[in-house]
């Protein structure tokens, strides 16, 4: 495994395609379901979605990590500032901030989402990709980072680990701070 990890600008942009494939993995999300508005993405299709992502990249800065070995990316990671997913803001979601202006504090970060391609789950490949995460928001000037993780699944297949799994946080150094409802713990990282 002589895997990198790289901020997915545009030059990684057929990379990034590659690994979501024709469906734009997740049922087509591209990963903009925290990005979009409910009346938003009901109205969407992949390929809009793919639109909205790939313009979100162009205009930068990089709205996640991707993990790449010759070429080739096999996982993804949604990170950044908490405001540039707003949706994972809202106050009836698990994730939604702790405290009031977090949402628009640039240096409370998120992990949001992950997508691992099929073959290459079940590698430890998410443990990377957050060990990369905390060192890339540290960099960037991150005060805190945080996650909405689940705790079980009852399928390691399953669409929920889209937001990662408690236990690769906990390994990670990150801890509870709240848990709104069972199973899903916002986590939280001081960098």
């Amino acid at each position: 495994m002589n895997y990198q990890v790289a901020p997915l600008t545009p030059e990684l942009w057929p990379a990034f395609e590659d690994l979501f494939g024709r469906q734009g993995a997740c049922y087509g999300c591209w990963c903009t379901h925290f990005r979009l508005p409910p009346a938003v993405r009901r109205e969407n299709n992949r390929e809009r979605n793919k639109d909205h992502i790939k313009a979100r990249i162009e205009a930068g800065p990089p709205p996640g990590l991707l993990l790449v070995e010759g070429g080739r990316a096999d996982g993804w990671m949604q990170i950044g500032p908490r405001g540039d997913v707003p949706e994972w803001n809202n106050r009836g979601r698990v994730s939604a901030p702790v405290e009031d202006g977090d949402d628009r504090d640039p240096t409370v970060w998120a992990i949001s989402c992950f997508f691992l391609r099929p073959s290459a789950r079940r590698k430890g490949l998410s443990h990377h990709l957050v060990v990369a995460g905390i060192d890339h928001a540290r960099v960037q000037g991150a005060r805190f980072l945080e996650a909405c993780p689940i705790t079980r699944s009852r399928d390691t297949r399953s669409i929920g680990l889209f937001v990662g799994s408690t236990r690769v946080f906990e390994k990670a150094g990150f801890e509870t701070v709240l848990e709104r409802k069972a199973g899903r713990p916002l986590m939280r990282l001081t960098l």
